[in-house]
């Protein structure tokens, strides 16, 4: 990736860590995303399942929700979607469907994440749309944030 490229990664997953600690301050799990077309953010999301008591509210669902009414499509051609979790199968599904270009993640996910963890759907042939990948922006921060919630989360319960 260029220097310039780099910057532009890293200032929208900024974006996308500052919503994973607004799911955080609701104690849900802090995994935050947006959705960028011509380099603004046209959508924003952060996990919310609990909340809302629906399982499909990830992060990256709730910022293609977002994008496509705020554009007024379902499908999202031209778009980036940078999220600080590697996308899961669900959310992987919503990205082919929504057609986005491209999907920047932060911290690799090795339970669910399946683009290039536990599989990865994005170089699957067979599929008929394949967005561009790139891991490992600004991982550590990413990472750290999920590390600190599960850490606190074990602790409250042992205290309990």
């Amino acid at each position: 990736m260029q220097p310039e490229s780099r910057e532009r990664a890293e200032y929208f997953m900024r974006e996308a860590l500052a919503l994973a600690r607004e799911a955080g301050s609701f104690d849900e799990v802090p995994v935050g995303a947006v959705v960028v077309l011509d380099g603004q953010i046209v959508g924003r999301g952060y996990n919310q399942p609990i909340f809302s008591s629906d399982p499909t509210a990830h992060a990256e669902v709730m910022a293609l929700r977002d994008a496509a009414r705020n554009l007024g499509n379902y499908r999202l051609p031209g778009c980036d979607l940078y999220v600080t979790l590697e996308p899961c199968m669900m959310c992987s599904g919503a990205i082919m469907h929504a057609r986005i270009a491209r999907v920047v993640f932060g911290a690799r996910d090795a339970k669910t994440g399946v683009a290039g963890s536990v599989l990865d759907l994005y170089a699957e042939t067979r599929l008929n749309h394949h967005a561009s990948i790139e891991g490992g922006v600004l991982a550590e921060e990413c990472g750290g944030l999920l590390s600190s919630f599960f850490a606190a989360k074990r602790q409250r319960t042992s205290l309990a």
